[in-house]
């Protein structure tokens, strides 16, 4: 059974969220402030956190950067969610490196839904146990990604983002595409969520950065191996 944690002050949200988690066959660790939130994802290590920004004791972004920079918790997934709707603050929690964000009042419908895309997209991939490409190298059993040799951590969404991109190596992938298989959703409401991540991604690519082109009306491709 999967565990999920909720970092969460008002707790009739807690237990909303909670309820739809437990009926969805998932085991619920609950944190009512920021402090507690980030003990409890570090050592409590739940397969995916869903965390509010507004908390006592140590805000959101506060946690979020505690749990990215542990070892023992810096590959767990993270939802943020938010009453803050403004696209600003939805933009910043996608470049802190959160896996999703979602903003009060949501439907728990929709909130299960994100749950479940994003325990997917974390999930090992199967068949080959390696994709090698150019400097580009991705163990799928553990999600671990390698430039040059030299490993660089991504998030799960990130990974999947480049894995899907690099085994279509040379061919432009749609955005649409994109966001409907990394994210479970497609519209253009979303798609600002997919040029964050790919910015951020571009970011921790550093000198080859360029391997991931724009295609101008299309959306995204990495450069094929003659090119790399």
């Amino acid at each position: 059974m999967q565990r999920i944690l909720i970092v969460e002050d008002e707790r009739d949200i807690t237990d909303l969220i909670g309820f739809n988690l437990e009926r969805a066959g998932y085991s619920v660790l609950k944190a009512h402030d920021g402090i507690t939130g980030a003990s409890m994802a570090i050592h409590e290590q739940p397969d995916l956190v869903v965390l509010d920004l507004m908390l006592p004791g140590k805000d959101g972004y506060a946690v979020f950067k505690e749990i990215r920079r542990d070892a023992r918790s810096r590959d767990i997934p993270v939802i943020m969610l938010t009453a803050r709707a403004q696209t600003e603050d939805r933009i910043q929690g996608l470049e802190a490196g959160a896996d999703d964000y979602l903003t009060k009042p949501f439907s728990p419908k929709e909130l299960m839904l994100r749950v479940q895309a994003v325990l997917k997209r974390s999930d090992g991939t199967p068949g080959a146990v390696t994709v090698q490409h150019g400097p580009f190298k991705f163990n799928k059993n553990d999600l671990k990604f390698y430039l040059d040799g030299e490993p660089v951590d991504l998030t799960s969404t990130e990974f999947k983002l480049l894995l899907y991109l690099t085994e279509r190596a040379g061919k432009a992938q749609d955005r649409n595409d994109l966001l409907r298989t990394v994210w479970g959703y497609s519209d253009d409401v979303h798609s600002r969520t997919l040029d964050t991540h790919m910015k951020r991604l571009r970011q921790k690519l550093g000198t080859h950065a360029d391997r991931v082109e724009t295609v101008r009306g299309i959306g995204y491709r990495v450069t094929p191996t003659e090119n790399v």
